[in-house]
């Protein structure tokens, strides 16, 4: 039986959806693209990995049920394509990335477990929700994957994930593990922005 989502992990999509967006239009504005691309690059990078995570899942996918995601993409791209580039700061990118990170992961790992999915997928598929977007924005715009900048990415998502997974699994009351989830995820993300921290690389010796 799937079970309800708590009030504050749907804003959470919302949040997620809407900065994951403003990324997507962000990456498409520094390529000077026209306005229906970066519409294009907003949609794909705010969709991409829910939709993967909905066809695992075996639940709708989102977008192609409800017209308010993608309504909200047009929207979002519309007001960043007002906004002179240079009024952007210069890593407004990794910020807005770093946000929908820690609400995508969160609100992925909940909207699996609302579908019966156990906890250890549950929180893969958190991870796929707020990774996989990124990656299909950096492909589509040209350049190098973030996931190969070393820097804290898809373990900032899945602390972000096991947090919330593991918080709801021991009883912790709601907002609590959803707030948590999200704070320790973006904290971490937002470290490896400014610290450049990474995990120990593959050696060969």
């Amino acid at each position: 039986m799937m079970l309800p989502i708590e009030p504050v992990l749907a804003w959470l999509d919302i949040a997620g959806l809407s900065v994951f967006a403003a990324s997507g239009a962000l990456a498409a504005a520094r390529k000077r693209m026209d306005f229906v691309g970066a519409c294009f690059f907003a949609l794909v990078t705010a969709v991409g990995g829910g939709t993967l995570r909905d066809l695992l899942i075996g639940a709708p996918v989102f977008w192609m049920h409800d017209p308010t995601p993608v309504a909200l993409c047009v929207v979002v791209t519309f007001v960043a394509w007002l906004v002179p580039s240079r009024w952007w700061p210069e890593r407004a990118l990794d910020w807005l990335d770093a946000a929908g990170l820690a609400a995508y992961a969160v609100y992925g790992a909940g909207k699996a477990l609302q579908f019966g999915v156990p906890a250890v997928p549950a929180v893969a598929a958190g991870i796929i929700t707020a990774c996989i977007g990124g990656v299909i924005r950096d492909i589509t715009a040209g350049i190098p994957s973030i996931l190969m900048r070393h820097e804290l990415y898809v373990t900032a998502a899945l602390i972000a994930a096991a947090l919330f997974v593991g918080l709801s699994s021991a009883g912790v009351p709601a907002p609590w593990p959803t707030i948590l989830g999200f704070a320790f995820g973006f904290a971490a993300r937002g470290a490896a922005i400014r610290w450049k921290l990474t995990l120990p690389p593959y050696r060969e010796s």
